[in-house]
């Protein structure tokens, strides 16, 4: 090889090696934090629909509702919006699919708590649009909604899929919409995946988030409701897929293991309890 050869194979490695460093996402300037938002409780008369094999016939249960809020340097991500904060002005709540929803503290008195307004949110992303994830869609204007187009489509189906109601998800008629099949990197570097699910409902999604202390973090979304639904792969009777819901808990099983990942059941009440409540975080 020529010494011309030479020096112009070693100038186009430094130039790809330059262009390959550009490409890369900068690192966010502040430490990745996750923050947990209590969005409402529902407490249910008969916990039968929560496994088709009959197991929780005649239980009664209480599940959490919580919203979760992940700061990536000056961006924010909002994952689920909870049962509604109309729902605080109602005394004892209301009774809808089964069960009494209350909201004790509103969304947004938990965000000024965290010197937030509804406006300062750059991300929405929902794990599905059944009614106690978007309670509090229309706080959300200005945020660019993250959205699986399966997600989208039962919003204008008629009749409404079970347990969405579509009137509360009409901000998604005027808001930027990122939509897209599959997994979303959120920030472009990997810290926060929305991982494709499906089988709760056509479009579920689960959370990753990859925190620098605390480790991986696994939201899951309906994918499973109760600690037991996950230990014994007990599967919803209102789910619309039997074989996609089995084939989403290896998924999200798999990648639990590999990632030694923190797997937060997001209806548990035990669960939700080992997370600092906002304004707390882990980071």
């Amino acid at each position: 090889m020529t010494r011309f050869a030479i020096l112009a194979a070693a100038i186009a490695v430094v130039f790809t090696s330059a262009s390959t460093a550009m490409a890369q996402p900068a690192p966010p300037t502040e430490p990745l934090r996750l923050y947990a938002l209590d969005c409402g409780t529902l407490s249910l008369d008969d916990m039968a629909s929560f496994s088709d094999t009959g197991e929780h016939a005649g239980e009664r249960g209480v599940m959490t509702v919580p919203c979760f809020l992940i700061r990536h340097g000056s961006e924010w991500l909002l994952w689920d919006t909870g049962l509604g904060d109309r729902l605080a002005t109602i005394p004892g709540g209301i009774n809808q699919f089964g069960g009494q929803w209350t909201v004790g503290r509103t969304l947004v008195s938990q965000l000024e708590g965290m010197g937030l307004k509804p406006s300062d949110i750059t991300y929405v992303a929902l794990s599905h649009t059944h009614a106690d994830h978007s309670g509090n869609a229309d706080l959300f204007p200005a945020a660019t909604w993250i959205m699986d187009p399966l997600e989208l489509a039962g919003l204008h189906s008629e009749p409404a899929p079970l347990g969405v109601i579509p009137g509360l998800l009409k901000v998604l008629d005027h808001a930027a919409i990122r939509s897209f099949d599959g997994d979303a990197d959120v920030f472009g570097d990997g810290s926060v995946m929305i991982l494709k699910t499906p089988g709760h409902t056509p479009g579920h999604k689960s959370l990753l988030i990859r925190l620098k202390t605390a480790g991986p973090i696994l939201l899951t979304g309906d994918l499973y409701h109760t600690r037991e639904n996950r230990a014994y792969h007990r599967v919803p009777s209102v789910n619309v897929s039997r074989a996609d819901t089995l084939a989403s808990f290896g998924r999200f099983d798999g990648v639990a293991a590999h990632e030694n990942a923190r797997v937060i059941v997001q209806h548990s009440t035990e669960d939700i309890a080992t997370l600092p409540a906002a304004p707390f975080w882990l980071e």
